[in-house]
């Protein structure tokens, strides 16, 4: 982490993840575009970077104070890039998933027990770590059912007893879910930008000292304006919500995912 961006406003751009004692970066390094260009829904297509671009936008991300990265074995072979080019495991929080998986060119999901296991031990080995720093169940979108079953939330439970994982969350899809990921899990990742925002969801989380995280801040490149005001008045919503700890970028653009940290930090010092 730079020492100059965390001591420029200590507490700023690195921020308590609700009450699981994790510190992440207000930006996080979404991955899925070095893993996977395929059946995704950004508006331009892209290429997969190679190892060098991988490890040079990884290491420029470090060197913006970023310490937040969020993969997902949905992400085509994120998980196992990141595990072979990320350096120094214990400055990054890793975020990865568990329920959805990316065969023959289409989503499957498993919310099993058998699965989940399964599952938290290979990102293990594909990440080359002996403990995730949290684990998100990657919602169908029935999230309701996923919670109530319980199969999947125990077991990834068991996994956090067993040190295999700092904390455990929901990426979710609906706002019933997402309150009752809120009330069962210790973090909820939610949809927070200009046309949507799952207030209610940051609401009771903040209030029960849950951590949130934000998906589609930027609208996955959709924004009518892609200009960077509207960038900037994305943040300004998200980073106003107490609530919110991180937005998720996903980017495999150096330069954007320098103006977007300048701008978040812009923002910050500025609520």
């Amino acid at each position: 982490m730079s020492s100059a961006l965390l001591n420029s406003k200590p507490g700023n751009f690195l921020r308590p993840l609700g009450s699981t004692g994790l510190q992440l970066s207000a930006l996080g390094l979404g991955t899925v575009k070095i893993g996977r260009n395929e059946q995704v829904k950004y508006p331009v297509s892209f290429s997969i970077p190679d190892d060098a671009a991988v490890s040079k936008l990884l290491a420029e991300a470090h060197e913006l104070g970023i310490n937040l990265v969020d993969t997902a074995p949905a992400y085509g072979n994120s998980e196992e890039r990141l595990g072979q080019l990320l350096q120094k495991r214990e400055q990054w929080v890793i975020v990865t998933k568990v329920g959805e998986e990316f065969i023959e060119s289409k989503s499957v999901f498993d919310f099993s027990a058998q699965h989940t296991r399964a599952s938290v031990e290979r990102s293990l080995k594909r990440l080359q770590t002996d403990y995730l720093d949290l684990v998100l169940i990657h919602s169908d979108g029935n999230d309701e059912k996923i919670l109530n079953e319980g199969s999947c939330v125990a077991m990834l439970r068991e996994c956090q007893q067993q040190g295999l994982i700092r904390a455990i969350g929901m990426s979710t899809k609906t706002i019933a879910g997402g309150l009752l990921a809120a009330r069962l899990l210790d973090v909820v990742m939610v949809t927070y930008n200009l046309q949507q925002q799952d207030q209610e969801v940051v609401d009771l989380a903040h209030a029960l000292n849950k951590g949130v995280l934000v998906k589609k801040a930027l609208m996955s490149g959709h924004m009518h304006d892609g200009s960077r005001d509207a960038v900037k008045e994305s943040m300004k919503l998200n980073f106003a919500q107490p609530g919110i700890t991180s937005m998720i970028i996903g980017t495999i653009n150096a330069q954007h995912l320098a103006s977007n940290v300048a701008t978040a930090k812009n923002v910050l010092e500025n609520l």
